[in-house]
């Protein structure tokens, strides 16, 4: 059977039909309606009848969303994407297509995606972790999401970020949820940029920082080096609690190929046992883990 996925993101939403095989046979991308829920609906439903209309057999629908399904009222919860927040949208989609939807949280689509046919797919638990605007994160056991009963497992970012010391990790840091010291406001690459800002009263995006960093700018190496061991504390606050196969980055920051070569050794000394034998790779499929990932709900959810 056809598998379609849609990625719901702020600005876009991006649609691929998979075969049996995971391969794309037709992507789209639209504008997200985000100004009304009435649009948002009759956006995604056209969306989805096109695909109808083009291939003329039945897919199931799976979409990956910001935010989380409510275990006690099945309605949305915790979206960015504020039209969301309390609409039911399983139950309304259903009701327009008149056919079964499958939602998760994004993340949970990241990591379903990379486990079953991406660079986890060789391991039975695998942690995905997505260093971007936030830290989203998901948790795939034998290519099954890992789930319970606050809609809110893998949700990693807004732990404290283990050990925090002032002297060590600088300034308290606020973070949108309310508490202090997330560890997204240190390892996301939105955090990563903001603090080097805040202490170097510079405006530079992660990306930039980073080139510094490979042109030999003292400040930039500095800051990476207190990255990797944040990250060190982070990862192994998972890996100490899961033990993950495989742990697979995505997000802006993933693309820092010295990771993978640093990280292994910053996460040890963290780690409760004399060795770390988890893996720790990158995406394989980038930035369409979200909607593969999506596309597979239906049947591996």
């Amino acid at each position: 059977m056809l598998r379609l996925g849609l990625d719901i993101g702020g600005t876009k939403i991006e649609a691929q039909l998979l075969n049996e095989q995971g391969q794309c046979l037709l992507r789209q991308r639209i504008p997200t309606p985000n100004q009304h829920y009435a649009d948002f609906l009759s956006g995604v439903t056209a969306l989805i009848t096109q695909y109808r209309v083009e291939f003329k057999q039945p897919f199931s629908v799976g979409i990956g969303l910001p935010g989380a399904i409510s275990p006690d009222t099945g309605r949305i919860k915790n979206s960015n994407i504020l039209i969301l927040n309390g609409e039911d949208l399983q139950a309304d989609l259903e009701q327009r297509l008149n056919q079964p939807v499958a939602l998760a949280n994004d993340a949970d689509c990241f990591a379903l995606s990379e486990a079953v046919d991406g660079a986890g797919k060789e391991g039975k638990t695998v942690f995905g972790a997505i260093l971007g605007t936030g830290c989203g994160g998901g948790v795939v056991v034998n290519k099954q999401l890992l789930s319970g009963p606050n809609a809110i497992a893998g949700e990693w970012g807004h732990n404290t970020l283990p050990g925090y010391l002032p002297e060590k990790d600088g300034l308290s840091q606020p973070c949108y949820c309310g508490r202090s010291n997330c560890l997204e406001r240190f390892v996301s690459g939105t955090g990563f940029a903001s603090r080097f800002n805040q202490l170097h009263n510079t405006q530079l995006d992660s990306a930039q920082i980073m080139a510094a960093k490979q042109q030999g700018d003292v400040r930039a190496e500095q800051h990476y080096q207190h990255l990797l061991d944040a990250l060190g504390r982070s990862l192994a606050s998972v890996i100490n609690l899961i033990d993950p196969h495989v742990i697979v980055l995505g997000g802006g920051l993933s693309n820092v190929e010295s990771l993978y070569q640093d990280l292994p050794t910053a996460v040890l000394p963290y780690v409760f046992s004399d060795h770390c034998n988890t893996q720790i790779v990158k995406a394989r499929h980038g930035d369409s883990s979200g909607v593969r990932g999506a596309a597979w709900l239906p049947s591996l959810a």
